[in-house]
């Protein structure tokens, strides 16, 4: 069965809102490792540097989280409309 047009633009919109979702998933990834080495690294905020050892483990959770998503989601996309 052919898709409506309406349906194929529904669908691409589900596309692009996935891969929107990643990106945001990836910067918050970035913005929490760096922000972790930063904190490291500042001796100014010694009393705090388990913050900066926390931010740097929580970063790459956050990221293999995204990227799991981002992958089920496209798949069922790609299983239930192509």
């Amino acid at each position: 069965m052919e898709l409506k047009t309406t349906d194929k633009l529904a669908i691409e919109r589900t596309r692009l809102a996935n891969e929107r979702t990643f990106l945001a998933y990836f910067r918050s990834f970035i913005v929490f490792l760096s922000s972790g080495f930063a904190i490291i690294k500042l001796d100014i905020l010694q009393e705090i540097k388990w913050v900066g050892f926390l931010l740097i483990l929580i970063g790459p959770i956050l990221f293999f989280i995204g990227l799991i998503r981002f992958l089920y989601v496209k798949r069922n996309i790609r299983k239930f409309y192509k």
